[in-house]
């Protein structure tokens, strides 16, 4: 059984031990619409209006998160991109990839690409992005078929490709685009902020504690 089916069963369970039918009924759905529709929003900084100026916003805030970042003007081009990065940073030409990246030009910018998840050997892990968020120069990645989050956890370097026309204000504009394009929430959302960072030991910043070392953003204006 898969996690997702796991889930839903057990939350089943729940509800009906507490004299509700197994799935939530058309009601509690619109309950929970009017909710998040009527619920006030909090306190946030001035944000742009217009797309080029989100993406601006989104590339300035990652670089002060640790996050590299280059831009190219079509998906074509990341291939290129990538190996520009990891040439320029001595580090290996192999990756582990989402799926759905595989037609991209691979092998033509000298790299060799496995579309799997990722093992304890790999060193570079390339994936997309659901969205990302202007307002802290995160990356949104959720959970699912051909699109394991654990190549952006695992590896010591994480290469993401984000398309410019997903680039939201913050995260109240994330989930609410979740929820727009997927009705539910998959088992696993994740936003990357930059580098995994811990400054446990004498408030010394670490990075690499909990993940990569690296992280860069490969920002696709075309798309």
């Amino acid at each position: 059984m898969d996690t997702t089916a796991a889930r839903r069963n057990i939350l089943s369970r729940i509800r009906a031990a507490s004299g509700r039918a197994a799935q939530p009924e058309a009601d509690e759905l619109e309950a929970a619409a009017d909710y998040l529709a009527r619920h006030p929003a909090g306190p946030r900084p001035p944000m742009p209006e217009d797309a080029a100026g989100l993406v601006a916003r989104f590339i300035a805030e990652a670089r002060l998160m640790g996050t590299t970042v280059d831009e190219v003007a079509t998906l074509a081009e990341v291939p290129e991109a990538a190996a520009r990065y990891l040439t320029a940073g001595g580090l290996p030409a192999r990756a582990v990839a989402w799926r759905d990246l595989e037609p991209l030009p691979w092998a033509q910018a000298g790299l060799s690409i496995e579309f799997r998840k990722p093992q304890d050997a790999d060193l570079i892990g390339i994936t997309g992005c659901f969205c990302a968020t202007a307002e802290t120069g995160s990356l949104a990645l959720l959970s699912g078929p051909g699109m394991e989050v654990s190549a952006g956890l695992l590896p010591e370097t994480h290469i993401a490709v984000v398309s410019a026309s997903r680039i939201v204000a913050g995260h109240e504009e994330a989930f609410a685009l979740m929820r727009a394009e997927r009705g539910q929430l998959p088992r696993a959302v994740n936003f990357i902020s930059g580098p995994s960072r811990t400054g446990d030991i004498e408030q010394t910043i670490v990075l690499g504690a909990h993940g990569p070392y690296r992280v860069h953003a490969i920002v696709v204006r075309g798309a």
